[in-house]
């Protein structure tokens, strides 16, 4: 039923780490076809994957690993990694298989930070907020690719802090990248306040791409994202909806109150330069 709450076994975790990594490859060949260059990569991985979308993108990580067995084929994955000069980020779900972890961390691989993954069970409609939050248009894109990105440089104080730094153009290029995903435009007193993103994979909904305008925080505005995104999800007949967060954080504290559910933390670790890739968190600010 919609709302129950979640509990997380290995295999609800493994089918949203299959669905997480099958988000970063589209993702990554999307990257690719914009730019036309054929530079990147995304390649299966022991059940995951391993992606290169451009220089600094988010979709730089490999994802999904520890459900189907040790990533053999890892030096191959390191050796493209190292000849587009990029760090390898991993991001391991703790009820992942330990055994991935001690393969990673005695080859080098060093603990850098944390996300949250959240979800909440869909089994019937949910109302929305009539006149707040609508579809994002076609010919509205480019200036919402933008707010969100200017709205995305923009932190919040609470909970831990992200241990990545995009640049404008950077959140630009992987809002645009984002493959197959519905996006939303919430408005306050006429005005563009925020606006976020979802996109269905194997019957999970999985939010991404959320800011609010500083102007418009601590306003109900994320709430009123969440809540549209869960109607659709519903209508689309998801059965599950999932947010990444920064632990602590206000984006958290939001989908906790509408439902969603602490299913497990990712550990970000990572093998070479400090990375500025993205660990894929619904929102680096509070909105």
């Amino acid at each position: 039923m919609d709302g129950e709450r979640l509990f997380c076994d290995t295999a609800l975790a493994a089918r949203i780490e299959r669905a997480e990594a099958q988000f970063v490859a589209a993702c990554s060949n999307a990257a690719r076809v914009r730019l036309g260059d054929g530079a990147g990569f995304a390649r299966p991985l022991a059940g995951g994957a391993a992606s290169f979308a451009e220089a600094d993108s988010p979709f730089n990580k490999v994802a999904g690993l520890g459900f189907a067995g040790l990533p053999e084929d890892l030096d191959e994955v390191e050796a493209a990694y190292a000849e587009l000069g990029s760090p390898v980020q991993v991001e391991l779900c703790h009820l992942a298989d330990p055994a991935v972890g001690t393969f990673l961390t005695a080859r080098g691989y060093r603990l850098e930070s944390y996300e949250n993954v959240l979800g909440r069970r869909l089994g019937g409609p949910v109302e929305a907020i009539d006149g707040v939050v609508r579809p994002c248009r076609d010919d509205e894109l480019e200036p919402w690719l933008a707010a969100i990105a200017d709205a995305s440089m923009v932190t919040d104080a609470e909970g831990l802090p992200s241990h990545e730094d995009f640049t404008p153009e950077i959140i630009v290029n992987a809002l645009r990248d984002m493959a197959g995903v519905r996006r939303y435009t919430a408005e306050r007193n006429g005005e563009f306040a925020g606006g976020a993103s979802f996109r269905v994979t194997d019957g999970i909904a999985q939010f991404a791409g959320a800011a609010t305008v500083p102007a418009h925080r601590r306003r109900g505005v994320q709430t009123a994202l969440l809540q549209a995104r869960l109607a659709a999800a519903a209508e689309a007949r998801c059965d599950l909806a999932i947010v990444t967060t920064q632990p602590g954080s206000k984006s958290q504290q939001n989908a906790q109150r509408q439902g969603f559910d602490l299913l497990y933390a990712r550990a970000i670790l990572v093998k070479g330069t400090s990375a500025t890739s993205s660990s894929g968190a619904e929102s680096r600010q509070a909105s």
